[in-house]
């Protein structure tokens, strides 16, 4: 089984999808300093770089913890028959994410939180399943913490005109409506404690209610920060946004100070979407930082 325990909790990946996003470096890092991708091209392929097509690699995968005897899902990917018009590469899948999180021992019925760092596409698909033509809860006896900033800002009543734009559609109505309307969101700001060991804070910028998931138990430290690390070059490159951040400026900020954070307090940062070994230690490399050691997990494939 692909986990590691950090302190008294056990982390556990499950994988929905990896593989190419479709999108070229330039694309969905247009601010990328020059020449980066090649400068580090023989660590970033093959595990986030394909270099043959020069796409960016991605995964699409479930952190979960075991914690306090609670079952947590940390986002939940993309989802099984989702029409996503404007976003084809999520659109209409049909992956074995639920087979993979039974080998992890987990069935639907089991898990008692589910954790959206942010709202987007690729962080609620798993939300709901299909039960016939109706979207339901997938994880039925679940509390789902969702940002309070973020659900105000995806919420279609209040036409927001986010940078995703239309890439996000269907998704609130999919994939967080019902089960706000089930009543099983928990909409949360600031800081929300879920027990000794885990912490959400906002991490504003990629979005308005990005947040991560602190994990403090022993000696172990640990930071799943969602998309503020969407590559693993902006662990060495932490100005280079992608092209969905919605306050660039806040989200350079934001990646700064908690990877100041991850680097003092040696802490791991599990980014969503890392490929690879998952899990990075990093230090700081003058004004920047640099990876020590790739943590966590055997290689995605």
């Amino acid at each position: 089984m692909d986990q590691i325990s950090l302190g008294d909790v056990t982390v556990t990946r499950v994988k929905e999808y990896y593989g190419s996003v479709e999108l070229s470096p330039a694309t969905f890092f247009p601010d990328s300093p020059a020449g980066s991708w090649d400068d580090h091209q023989d660590w970033l392929a093959p595990d986030f770089l394909n270099s043959e097509t020069q796409e960016c690699v991605s995964a699409i995968q479930t952190w979960l913890l075991r914690s306090e005897g609670r079952t947590i899902l940390v986002d939940t990917g993309v989802g099984n028959h989702k029409d996503r018009p404007y976003s084809p590469v999520w659109s209409r899948l049909d992956t074995d994410f639920l087979d993979n999180l039974a080998a992890a021992g987990v069935r639907p019925e089991d898990v008692d939180l589910v954790i959206n760092t942010h709202l987007h596409v690729d962080h609620v698909g798993w939300n709901t399943r299909l039960d016939g033509r109706t979207w339901v809860p997938t994880f039925p006896n679940a509390t789902y913490l969702m940002p309070q900033r973020d659900f105000d800002f995806w919420n279609p009543v209040n036409e927001h005109k986010p940078v995703l734009g239309r890439g996000n559609q269907n998704v609130f109505e999919d994939s967080v409506a019902p089960i706000h309307e089930a009543g099983l969101a928990q909409l949360w700001d600031g800081t929300y404690q879920i027990d000794a060991n885990l912490r959400l804070d906002l991490a504003p910028g990629h979005t308005p209610g990005s947040s991560i998931l602190t994990l403090e138990s022993g000696t172990d430290r640990a930071l799943f920060v969602g998309d503020l690390v969407h590559t693993a070059l902006q662990l060495v490159e932490p100005d280079t946004n992608s092209c969905f951040c919605e306050d660039p400026a806040e989200s350079r900020a934001t990646r700064r100070r908690l990877l100041g954070r991850a680097a003092d307090d040696n802490a791991l940062v599990f980014p969503a979407h890392l490929g690879g070994h998952g899990a990075a230690e990093i230090v700081r490399d003058g004004s920047k930082f640099a990876v020590k050691n790739w943590a966590g997990f055997a290689r995605i494939s």
